[in-house]
Order: structure tokens, then sequence, then C-alpha cells
């Protein structure tokens, strides 16, 4: 097809979902459109998940590069950095962008993922400042200088990496958590004392329970004010207290929008020919804030672009991390209320292992400090496969459960 019979398709957000969308588009039907990437940062899509280890200088800027420029043009696709849309008029089928240029559309594609939630405490807006959540942030941490001392606000994911990166530059971290526990929302209780046990080993202050008050200076942060009376000295100050989907663009064009875009099973909106997916997409009643949903639901929504029969019908929530050096994977209802668990934990090792099992199949699982298994159990939990042959040894692994087995 030539390239002006390809129907135009513009993606607005320069994230790894649009990335993952352009390479399924370019598997199954390469001349079928001509894309045009928007995305409002100046570089290319990159590894998001590696910024933690770019900030701790475990990896430099090129490990991170998903795609060279090259690559997109290759495969018919414009890419338009450092511009942002500032408006979507779906009526006209149109996207203006802050450069002023507007781009026409066959369909559009919000892939505009989330914001980082800025406390609105006392002194959020003095310098020194910052969140955790896209490449400027972490240069702008990485030149932190070594022998200062800073507080991170937040333990779910980020925050705790945002802890260690700055902790591996020679920085003195204090970690404030609001909640009893750290990431509350992907691992149980007992886990999470074993992972608060291995980031304090790094020699990280962990505080839970702690609610941030203000933060004082004169012009730039020097402390940080507890609402029990606690001050905690720092000059650097990192909020990775949550994230917001960003609807904002979408909600101004008149697209429905919940706490994310909605969307249908064909990752559709309100309005005909625009489409959401990532962390931007609600689909269900659910934003997901992971990789992997967004990833298969670039994949459903390339092949229903290609004309294939194609259905998003939700992701079951995984997460597979290493959080400060320590391997933690958990899956589905890890909590467990009212079902079977079982619990295989080595205090000296530093190792836990949670199976909820209801109806004779698993249906969640937290593992901390040793996840090899971590694929099996989600295999298992996916398929939906009865797990009563397996059942005495599940908890030890694959390679012990299906010996027995046999």
């Amino acid at each position: 097809m030539s390239p002006r019979q390809r129907e135009r398709l513009v993606i607005v957000g320069g994230g790894m979902a649009s990335l993952r969308l352009i390479e399924e588009i370019a598997s199954l039907c390469p001349d079928r459109y001509g894309i045009v990437l928007v995305g409002k940062e100046p570089h290319p899509p990159y590894n998001r998940v590696l910024l933690s280890s770019l900030l701790a200088g475990e990896v430099e800027e090129a490990d991170i590069e998903l795609r060279p420029r090259a690559w997109f043009a290759e495969n018919c696709a414009e890419l338009i950095c450092g511009d942002c849309a500032i408006e979507l008029r779906p009526a006209k089928r149109e996207v203006v962008l802050a450069s002023g240029a507007r781009l026409v559309y066959d369909r559009l594609i919000l892939a505009t993922g989330s914001d980082a939630i800025r406390l609105p405490v006392p002194g959020h807006d003095l310098a020194g400042i910052t969140t955790f959540r896209d490449l400027a942030d972490a240069e702008a941490l990485r030149s932190a200088a070594a022998g200062g001392r800073a507080v991170v606000i937040g333990g779910g994911l980020l925050g705790i990496e945002a802890a260690y990166g700055l902790c591996r530059r020679g920085l003195a971290v204090t970690l404030v958590h609001l909640m009893s526990r750290l990431m509350e929302r992907q691992i149980d209780a007992p886990a999470a004392v074993l992972l608060k046990a291995a980031v304090e080993k790094l020699g990280i202050q962990v505080l839970l329970e702690a609610e941030t008050a203000a933060i004082e200076g004169d012009g730039r942060a020097e402390r940080v004010n507890l609402k029990d009376g606690r001050a905690l000295p720092a000059g650097l100050v990192v909020m990775a207290a949550g994230v917001r989907a960003e609807t904002r663009l979408a909600q101004a064009a008149g697209v429905e929008v919940g706490r994310g875009i909605l969307v249908d099973d064909k990752l559709e909106t309100s309005w005909p020919s625009v489409y959401a997916i990532g962390e931007c997409a609600e689909h269900r009643g659910v934003c997901y804030g992971l990789v992997e949903p967004a990833y298969a639901q670039a994949k459903a929504l390339a092949r229903d672009l290609a004309g294939l029969p194609a259905r998003y019908e939700g992701s079951l929530l995984a997460t597979n991390l290493k959080v400060s050096g320590v391997p933690v994977f958990s899956m589905g209802d890890f909590e467990g209320e009212g079902a079977e668990t079982i619990v295989l934990e080595d205090q000296e090792a530093a190792t836990y292992r949670k199976l909820v099992v209801r109806d004779n199949r698993l249906v969640g699982a937290v593992l901390v400090g040793d996840t090899a298994d971590a694929l099996w159990y989600r295999e298992l939990m996916v398929v939906g496969a009865p797990i009563a042959p397996l059942r005495d040894k599940l908890a030890f692994g694959r390679a012990w459960a299906e010996r027995e087995a046999a």
C-alpha cells in the first residue's frame, strides 16, 4: 500500500505501551497505517522499569533505550518528540500540539500514562522537591550530591526504588510511609516485614504510619515535618505517593472518563475511532499501573486495528520485580481472605512463600527472596489448573511438585 493510501494513526503518548502497539502493528499489518507518535519527552520511548537501576548507577542511559530512532522510520512511524498534545478535536479528527501543529487522523490512540501525585502540603513547591516518574526525574536525582540527606515520601514500589537508588549514590535516606507496611497493594504483611528488614539492611531508615504535615526551608527544602511532631532534615525530597491517570486531555474533548479514560473490550472510548491503552485507560472499572497489562492491551488493540478478532478481557494483576535488590513476586488474590493458604518461610534465608488456594485451584501467590518458580505459579493461576495432584509439594516449587506427582 502506498503512503497516500495508508490510514493515518496518531498515538498521543511516548511510553512503553505506545512502542509495543507500533511493534504489534508492524508485525500484523505493516503497510496498513502511517503512524505518528507524539511524546512530550525529548526521547523516543524508553524502558521506564530500569529508571531505578539508572538512578542507582547499575545501568547507563543507553541501556534503557528500547528502539533507535531509525527503527521508527523503517516501520512507517514518524516520531514527534519534545512536543505535546494540548487539544483533541474528535469531531474534526484532529490533534493540536503545543508547537501549533495540527495532526489529522483516521484513528487516534491515547496512551497518556499517569502523573505523579504531589502532596498538597505546605512547602510542596519549594526547590529540591521532585517526583520519580520519568527520565528527567532520574537525571535530576542523579545529580544529587553524595553525603546529603534525602527524604522519600511513599513506601510503594517507586518510593522504595527511589530510596534504594539515592542510597546507592551515597545519600542518607529516610523513607516515610503513611501505611503500616511497605507495598501494601502488592504484598501481604509477613512479606512486608521481610522487605522492610531488607531495605533497612541497606542503611535506609524506614518510618511507617508516618504522615507528612509540611516541608520547610528558605526557598529550598531543608526538613520534612511529620504530623507526630518529628522533623526530618532533608536537602532533597522525593514525592512518590502514588500516580493518577492522565485524563485531562480526553475529558476536555468530551471523552468519557472515570478514574481513567473509559474503554470497552476493544479498547475504544466513547468517541468512535478513539482508543486508550496503558495507565491512562480504565477497563471494566480497573486502571492498571503495570507494564504487562499495557502490553496485553496493545496486543489486543493491534489485532483489532489489523481487522483480526480481538477482545481485551482484563489482566490478572501480577508484580514480578526486584525491590532494592530483593526479588518480589505477587499475583492474584494474595491476601486470601476466607481461602486456604500454604505458607513456607525461612527467616534465616529471608525467604517467604505464600500460596492461596480456593476450590482446588491456585488463585494467589506472594514470593519474597526466591522467585524462581514465579512463572510456574503464574501459569497455574492463568490456566486455572486443578492442583490436587501437586498439593502436598506445591510450596516447594515446580521440580519437586511435578516429580512427586509423577
